[in-house]
């Protein structure tokens, strides 16, 4: 039997939970239960003060109501199969330490500019190009060598998330069909992106499932941000995407205090197992404190993670190493 999660006060197993509320209940759960990662909540608040985490004034503004229109124009069906593109292969931080990388960008930036300079250079991302993707040809368009090692291993992950997409797409009629389907919200759509098996972002911690859902969370999102603002109605749905630089940023600012012995293997570069303890509670911890933050500010827990990414990029972030795992999922 799952165990059961209390939801409102009756008792609800895993399963029948709205996906964004299997990731936050799970996560709480694990930070609740936590050995290695706590949270500092003084720090949290000091946090969201000085990067000014506020809602705008309610008054500043006349309310306008979101329109949705989750049907796709034509000439956005080749931009939105690039987001979903770019998100199939939007992981491998565990590898960023030895790919080859473009001057001056990082792991995770020069692989999304080698695929859009590939869709620039030979035309836009169908379902059949995807499958039809090799090994070999993921490591032309990504410059990255088939070395045998870690560099291979990565292409060949990317290949896999990028032909599972191509295969997916054909199933489920294209993306305009799928977002038709989806009738508006980013959750929903978030959930049929877990039918590919490297979206079943699940792991266990005491037992028990621990829901992220990183990636099938920030397609939504980046859709949004990148096609249309009215393809969804619920964004405020979404959590946070766990990766490992959320979790970076809050623990050099003070949020999370680290266990001694997880603080000594990160900053020697030692990669953490993926689904193990450490590893789940540093992820769990991001979602959580971004859900603290989402309480207290009314902002939408996917716009403070933004902001919240977007510090990593700072030198102090750099400074010093962020956890890393090689994981399919971040």
């Amino acid at each position: 039997m799952g165990h059961p999660f209390e939801d409102s006060g009756e008792s609800v197993t895993f399963d029948v939970l709205p996906l964004c509320d299997r990731v936050r209940t799970s996560c709480r759960r694990v930070v609740d239960a936590a050995r290695l990662v706590t949270i500092d909540d003084g720090a949290l608040d000091r946090l969201s003060d000085h990067l000014q985490l506020r809602p705008r004034d309610p008054t500043s503004a006349p309310t306008v109501e979101p329109t949705t229109e989750p049907e796709l124009r034509e000439e956005e069906i080749g931009p939105s199969m690039l987001v979903l593109a770019l998100d199939a292969i939007n992981f491998g931080s565990g590898y960023h330490d030895i790919v080859r990388k473009r001057p001056g960008l990082s792991g995770s930036r020069t692989m999304a500019a080698s695929l859009q300079d590939y869709v620039r250079w030979t035309g836009p991302v169908t379902p059949s190009r995807l499958q039809n993707l090799t090994t070999s040809d993921c490591s032309q368009i990504f410059g990255q060598e088939l070395d045998g090692g870690a560099q291979e291993e990565l292409m060949v992950l990317f290949t896999t998330a990028l032909v599972d997409l191509g295969e997916w797409l054909e199933r489920s009629g294209g993306i305009a069909d799928v977002l038709t389907d989806a009738a508006g919200s980013a959750e929903v759509f978030a959930q049929r992106l877990t039918d590919m098996r490297f979206y079943r972002d699940v792991e266990h911690y005491g037992g028990e499932p621990v829901a992220f859902y990183k990636r099938a969370q920030i397609t939504a999102a980046d859709l949004s941000r990148q096609i249309r603002p009215s393809l969804f109605s619920d964004l405020h749905r979404l959590t946070a995407f766990a990766d490992n630089l959320v979790p970076h940023v809050l623990r050099i600012e003070g949020v999370l205090d680290l266990d001694p012995r997880l603080v000594q293997a990160i900053d020697t570069g030692r990669l953490l197992d993926p689904g193990g303890a450490a590893e789940v509670e540093l992820r769990a911890a991001g979602v959580e404190c971004v859900e603290r933050l989402a309480s207290r500010t009314g902002l939408m827990a996917m716009d403070i993670d933004a902001v919240l990414w977007e510090r990593g990029s700072l030198p102090r972030m750099k400074a010093t190493p962020r956890h890393r795992a090689r994981s399919v999922f971040y």
